[in-house]
């Protein structure tokens, strides 16, 4: 019996001592909570309260001053070091911002555009540019225009820009070409031969082949003709119709034909088809020693003619 009393008694005495150790915490709304500390995490501690619960606190829930006694635990210090705050005295004074003057670019004075340009070098080297391009401008609208190229790049250096618009405005110059029955003609007439001191003899006319009857000529093929209104002219016309045109060297089957073209600006005799787009064709001209590609819309063509050099 004596050893079941002492057993009730010295558990008695724990139970006190236990109480006794348990710690009081300020919180920060000016309550306080009363356990033993089980173990301290990131987010706060986990007590045992006197009425034997287990509770979580949060490090935001402890008063300031709780918090610094705690950080003398060196095993909690690590866990409150961030929830405490530092006063304003205690923290550190952020260096001076010292601002140092600095050296900067004059703006030039206001003034019109012209004269910004002619102010400086990269001014003056696009007004040559531009004035340059003026000039190119005019030496392709007098080629456009059939026009004297001397005349309108001369015309474009003395008044760039309004140069080239004058005559890009007015009507392409065009050159009669001579008609079919002109060469013709030409072609027909007896060549005539005279000797030195002697009276000029009678006309020599150049008979045919021995093999061929007196007076006659081998015949050659009718002349094709394409009017506008019976034929569509546009790229497919041309890439069907005259295909041996568009090669340097013809084929043997248009080797002696020629190509005549008729215009609103004149008839032309086209010797190649240089190339074609969706809208024009560029012919390669000759007329006497001379070469020359000439472009024509085909909104310009009025009828093409495919006759025989002979004919």
């Amino acid at each position: 019996m004596r050893k079941l009393l002492w057993t009730i008694f010295c558990l008695s005495l724990c139970g006190a001592a236990a109480v006794v150790r348990a710690d009081t915490f300020g919180l920060a709304d000016g309550s306080s909570l009363t356990g033993d500390i089980v173990r301290a995490t990131d987010t706060g501690l986990m007590l045992h309260t006197p009425e034997d619960v287990y509770t979580n606190v949060l490090w935001t829930r402890l008063s300031q001053d709780e918090l610094k006694q705690l950080s003398a635990n060196l095993k909690i210090k690590p866990f409150v070091e961030p929830f405490i705050e530092i006063p304003e005295s205690d923290r550190p004074q952020k260096a001076e911002i010292k601002i140092n003057d600095v050296t900067r670019l004059e703006l030039p004075a206001q003034q019109s555009l012209l004269g910004a340009l002619f102010s400086s070098s990269v001014g003056l080297f696009v007004i040559l540019l531009i004035y340059t391009a003026n000039i190119f401008a005019g030496y392709e609208v007098a080629f456009f225009r059939s026009r004297p190229k001397a005349l309108v790049m001369g015309v474009s250096a003395v008044l760039p820009v309004l140069g080239p618009i004058i005559f890009l405005s007015m009507p392409t110059v065009t050159q009669a070409a001579p008609t079919v029955e002109e060469t013709a003609a030409a072609e027909a007439e007896p060549q005539k031969f005279a000797m030195p001191g002697a009276p000029p003899p009678g006309e020599i006319h150049i008979v045919s082949a021995s093999w061929a009857p007196p007076g006659t000529k081998p015949d050659a093929p009718a002349p094709q003709v394409f009017q506008r209104g019976q034929f569509t002219f546009n790229r497919r016309f041309f890439e069907t119709k005259f295909p041996g045109f568009f090669g340097v060297i013809r084929r043997d089957a248009e080797k002696d034909s020629v190509l005549i073209v008729k215009t609103m600006r004149g008839e032309f005799d086209v010797q190649r088809i240089v190339r074609i787009a969706q809208d024009d064709v560029h012919f390669q001209i000759v007329k006497g020693e001379s070469s020359f590609e000439e472009m024509v819309p085909f909104a310009e063509i009025q009828e093409i003619q495919l006759k025989s050099k002979d004919a």
